[in-house]
């Protein structure tokens, strides 16, 4: 019984955090103004739009953010959680924690996928710049919104962007703050996605 137990919560761990990457990543999609008419965008469109059909009705978009998206991310987690701790035999902790640990497994998720989209554009600026491949130029639209107030704050230094520098400090510290959230909320280790 235990064996059937591992992998029936691996299986949901696994199917969870993947349908939570993409339901995240369509947020990020949307606040970021990245174009739609992009491959890699249309598969996440598709993946997603059955989903958030109907909470659009309830949740619209509101500048750059896709309310039902992070509805729809935070709604995910909780049920992942939920399933994990009733396979594993333990009791569900009241609503509001369950919120509370999913929304700090969501942002610690848009934090991982920022860090992520970051080292892959510093690779692809040193292994293939001026590349047209899809993945290439979406992985710029998502990150140029956050790097460009930080490219800004900077003195200009001869060509040399020191910006990634900066976020990764930055995406340190948020990790930082997140790790001693998860702890303050008694968040158990490895229960989701991003911490």
């Amino acid at each position: 019984m235990a064996a059937f137990s591992e992998i029936a919560i691996y299986l949901i761990d696994t199917l969870f955090s993947l349908l939570l990457v993409v339901v995240v990543l369509r947020a990020i999609l949307h606040a970021s103004r990245a174009d739609f008419f992009n491959p890699i965008c249309q598969f996440i469109v598709k993946v997603t739009n059955p989903l958030l059909k109907n909470l659009r009705r309830i949740l619209p978009n509101k500048g750059r953010f896709d309310f039902s998206a992070i509805v729809l991310a935070l709604l995910v987690q909780v049920v992942a959680i939920a399933l994990i701790l009733q396979i594993a035999g333990l009791t569900l902790p009241n609503p509001l924690l369950l919120l509370t640990w999913s929304a700090v497994g969501v942002v610690g998720l848009v934090v991982k996928i920022y860090f992520f989209a970051l080292i892959a554009m510093i690779v692809v600026s040193w292994v293939a710049p001026g590349s047209r491949h899809p993945a290439i130029g979406l992985l710029y639209q998502i990150t140029e919104p956050v790097m460009a107030p930080v490219r800004a704050l900077l003195p200009n230094l001869g060509g040399l962007d020191f910006s990634p520098i900066l976020l990764f400090v930055t995406i340190n510290i948020i990790e930082i703050g997140l790790r001693h959230i998860a702890v303050a909320v008694g968040l158990p280790a490895r229960l989701v996605l991003g911490i």
